[in-house]
């Protein structure tokens, strides 16, 4: 009896823990940088022998297919409010699966391009801040 009690508390002691590393996880995730992902993405393809398969070619091609997912999401909704106000929890929710993979995708193929990505979108930033300068406030 003593042993399967033991059991029994190992086992929620087990659960307990596993929930709480899910609530950190889940927590932090708002706060993962395009390193953290790029990692995870990487170990991820390692694990499953998929780093054959992750061409720049091959990334691209699958990431134009993860385009065209999300944008099914929109199709024949006419324009659509910002926030997203007439879409139920489940629309919103595969809207962030299928921006996730875009996501994903392009992390995956920035890394393997050898190019970083936060460095090119911030140069990007900055060209665009020169290239369309903000309207002067002095005639306002």
């Amino acid at each position: 009896m003593e042993e399967m009690e033991c059991g029994i508390e190992k086992k929620a002691a087990a659960m307990a823990a596993a929930e709480e590393v899910g609530r950190k996880e889940e927590a932090a995730a708002g706060d993962v940088g395009l390193m953290e992902l790029s990692r995870k993405l990487n170990d991820f393809a390692k694990a499953r022998d998929w780093e054959q398969y992750h061409s720049p070619r091959n990334l691209l091609l699958a990431m134009i297919a993860e385009v065209g997912e999300l944008s099914e999401l929109f199709m024949w909704k006419g324009e659509v409010r910002r926030g997203l106000a007439d879409w139920d929890e489940a629309e919103k929710e595969h809207l962030g699966e299928e921006l996730a993979d875009v996501l994903l995708y392009l992390v995956r193929l920035s890394d393997i391009c050898g190019v970083d990505l936060g460095d090119a979108a911030t140069r990007k930033i900055v060209k665009n801040a020169a290239k369309y300068p903000a309207p002067s406030k002095e005639g306002a």
